[in-house]
């Protein structure tokens, strides 16, 4: 069974903690994020550090680094995408074209229709 460990970091922790990760070869899994029953962000950073996942977590913030220029596309990708669904901003992340949502529709940030694909062939 694999070990789930969360540990709370400080926005201005993600690149330090993204260097020596890279550092030593730890590779990033994931960056995830939701919005609490408070209204504030959640993002997680979450790096398999031997047999266990270390998950980073920054709470209530809106704008936080990116670690695109550490980890590449496999923290751009996340980072855009939680850029299009959260009210968060990468500080550093190229986010001239969207990854989902059109770019005639309205800035209504984290607002996103879902469809099954019955109600699409109405």
């Amino acid at each position: 069974m694999q070990e789930y460990k969360r540990i709370d970091i400080a926005a201005d922790g993600i690149v330090p903690l993204a260097q020596d990760m890279k550092s030593r070869g730890v590779t990033l899994v994931m960056i995830h994020g939701y919005v609490d029953k408070e209204g504030k962000n959640v993002i997680s950073y979450d790096y398999a550090v031997g047999s266990a996942i270390e998950s980073y977590t920054v709470t209530g913030e809106s704008v936080l680094p990116s670690i695109g220029d550490i980890y590449d596309q496999a923290a751009m990708w996340p980072e855009r995408e939680l850029n299009e669904l959260m009210p968060v901003e990468f500080t550093g992340l190229d986010t001239s074209q969207r990854l989902f949502r059109p770019e005639d529709l309205l800035d209504d940030r984290g607002q996103i229709l879902v469809q099954t694909m019955d109600e699409l062939k109405k």
